[in-house]
């Protein structure tokens, strides 16, 4: 990236006796791995545009623990959120936002027993907000119109939370053929990384996970196949890459397909 994305974080927000209106969450996949950088890099751009004060943690975040408890050490989970909720509370925190269904979900559902109470917004239901106060305007014209886009719903954004419009909208306010898959909303298949099923091979069986939900978004043939995870980003692209379609289909984040029809 030729310009340099100011990030600001919570440790100069304090110095200053000032607090921003959202802390983003960034998340494991957010920070390290290379394809999801991008999706932070695009959510940093759209925060930028629509002028909001928001803060990261930076070297201060530490993983939620999602994997450590779907792959059952809860004990490792407890740690990693303790940690975790020592330094939001530290920092007065009430407001955040992420790009990660499974960060999500453990900041919203399994924090709050712990100590850690936080409105957690997933980056499409905040940025369904901005746009619906008039603070983001996107353009009615762009290069996306009329391009066939079908979406995948994150287990953990959908059918763990039902946040099944946010998405949506913010994909028809580009002007685009938004197609559905067969199973989709509460009835969509899971592309096969969730409950830490990531970080292993699949076991024997006919056929992968993500090969299966992929040839359901194929069905649609569709120009882009968009998701709101990290995590369903790899499957997909991994997926698109099995079918030998990565020349014609391409796999975004909802905040990528924006940052990218207004040329940020």
């Amino acid at each position: 990236m030729s310009e340099k994305l100011k990030v600001p974080t919570m440790a100069e927000y304090m110095a200053e006796g000032k607090q921003p209106e959202i802390l983003f969450w960034v998340g494991s996949a957010g920070s390290y791995d290379d394809r999801a950088k991008k999706i932070s890099r695009a959510f940093v751009k759209v925060l930028h545009k629509a002028n909001v004060d928001f803060a990261v943690l930076g070297t201060e975040e530490s993983n939620t623990g999602d994997v450590a408890k779907r792959a059952g050490n809860e004990f490792l989970f407890q740690m990693q959120a303790m940690t975790n909720i020592e330094i939001l509370n530290a920092y007065e925190v009430k407001r955040i936002v992420t790009a990660c269904p499974h960060s999500y979900n453990t900041l919203k559902n399994e924090y709050p027993q712990l100590g850690g109470v936080y409105e957690v917004l997933h980056h499409t239901q905040f940025i369904e907000e901005l746009m619906s106060s008039g603070r983001l305007k996107l353009k009615s014209e762009s290069t996306l119109n009329g391009k066939r886009i079908t979406f995948h719903d994150p287990c953990y954004l959908g059918r763990a939370n039902e946040v099944y419009e946010a998405p949506r909208n913010l994909l028809k306010s580009l002007g685009v053929d938004l197609v559905e898959m067969k199973r989709n909303r509460s009835t969509a298949l899971c592309c096969g990384a969730g409950g830490a099923q990531m970080f292993k091979e699949p076991e024997k069986g006919d056929k992968d996970i993500n090969v299966l939900r992929t040839e359901d978004a194929l069905k649609t043939n569709p120009n882009i196949i968009a998701t709101g995870c990290p995590y369903c980003n790899t499957m997909m692209t991994d997926g698109v890459k099995a079918k030998e379609r990565e020349s014609d289909i391409k796999v975004f984040d909802i905040v990528e397909i924006i940052a990218n029809s207004e040329e940020l």
